[in-house]
């Protein structure tokens, strides 16, 4: 797979494609990680069905995630 990467895109092309395919999946797991970390109910087995169905899914709650809690912070650090 590098090596067709490689031959496309060239040495810091087939560089960048590998380090983004990694940075992708890492956040897929990442986002795993976080969903099964929900409270227990329907909805937590369900979310845990579409992240491994639908893989953009916990990548895009991990990014939402971090955003609620960014905002949660701002507003206990006014008060």
């Amino acid at each position: 797979m590098l090596q067709t990467f490689y031959n496309n895109f060239g040495f810091l092309g087939s560089i960048s494609i590998a380090f983004l395919i990694f940075l992708v999946f890492i956040f897929w797991l990442a986002g795993i990680a976080g969903v099964s970390q929900l409270k227990d109910g329907r909805s937590k087995n369900i979310k845990l069905i579409i992240s491994i169905l639908f893989p953009p899914f916990p990548i895009a709650w991990l990014f939402w995630d971090m955003y609620s809690q960014s905002q949660y912070m701002k507003e206990e650090d006014i008060h």
